[in-house]
């Protein structure tokens, strides 16, 4: 009996990753969209940053606490990251008290009446601003002008608000479109941390140098928006923008990349990734081609959301020695 062969249950090696470990990784890779919000958008972008997280964390830690009756988990980084995607989804002259409420919808609603994390089905930052969206239609979409010669502006509220890109587009008037290299760089009206897509690309590269993800969600998606709207832009040029221009405005970027690519919510296998992907870029396409309201990131990521599940019983991974 001293011999005895004890065999204990997998996994038998450890990878080193965690769930804070990935949860803090994307909000380093978040860190260039940060700065250039606070750059463009100034005290706002502070202000809302700071009052989605304090929020996010807060109403996790209550609802684990008093109702769930189980060990906070608020140190595993999932709530902070929460609170900076609700942010950046949002303007940057939100009121707190809608902020507040967004918070709450995202965690009460799309995370911990699943049961917390690992068991929600849709992106939780995604639930918050779609209910804001639904319930504060005028507020979320009342957008800051970006002004780049005046620096970290501190004005909040009271800031002067104009039309995004995506709006533009949606009104047809193609001629009023910043340049290439403003949407690029992130002079332009939108939510916070959707302007520059140079910063988002930069986390980007850095969440692929860590491995936190793969590229197969964002490229499917990025690459399905472009092929569509360029089809489109072939058939009438002047009513529909180039695919350039869908690429480097509104939330494609930051959905692409920070929120379509979250563990629990996408598929698993990387077939299963592309499906998910080119649904969410056919959806983003049509709506923002044919809809009433002209960014449909959110919404496209929120209905592959559910059908992760069916992805996942489909497309499943070649067992070892199955043909």
């Amino acid at each position: 009996m001293e011999n005895s062969l004890y065999v204990s249950p997998s996994p038998h090696i450890h990878g080193g990753d965690s769930i804070s470990k990935n949860m803090y990784g994307v909000l380093i890779a978040l860190i260039p969209a940060f700065l250039v919000s606070l750059y463009f958008f100034g005290l706002g972008a502070l202000i809302v940053t700071a009052s989605s997280v304090f929020f996010c964390v807060l109403f996790e830690y209550l609802i684990q606490k008093f109702l769930m009756k189980k060990k906070p988990t608020i140190y595993d980084g999932s709530a902070i990251l929460t609170g900076v995607l609700l942010a950046f989804n949002l303007p940057s002259n939100l009121p707190i008290w809608i902020i507040m409420i967004g918070a709450l919808a995202a965690i009460g609603i799309g995370k911990m009446s699943f049961g917390g994390l690992g068991n929600n089905i849709f992106n939780p930052a995604i639930t918050g601003r779609i209910f804001l969206l639904i319930s504060f239609p005028a507020q979320m979409t009342t957008w800051p002008i970006v002004d780049a010669a005046n620096q970290f502006p501190m004005t909040y509220t009271d800031a002067e608000t104009g039309a995004t890109v995506l709006s533009l587009m949606n009104e047809h008037a193609l001629d009023k479109l910043p340049s290439y290299t403003e949407m690029f760089t992130g002079c332009m009206g939108g939510s916070l941390g959707e302007v520059s897509v140079l910063a988002l690309l930069i986390g980007f590269a850095f969440m692929l140098w860590k491995k936190i993800i793969t590229w197969h969600i964002p490229v499917s998606i990025i690459a399905t928006v472009f092929v569509f709207t360029g089809i489109m832009h072939l058939v009438n040029p002047e009513q529909y923008a180039s695919p350039l221009i869908h690429i480097l405005t509104g939330g494609l970027m930051l959905g692409a990349i920070f929120m379509a690519t979250d563990y629990v919510t996408s598929p698993m296998t990387k077939k299963g990734m592309l499906i998910y992907g080119v649904g969410i870029g056919l959806l983003t396409t049509v709506i923002r081609l044919f809809g009433s309201y002209p960014e449909g990131m959110s919404f496209a990521i929120f209905l592959m959301n559910a059908l992760t599940p069916l992805i996942n019983s489909y497309v499943k991974p070649k067992h070892f020695g199955g043909k």
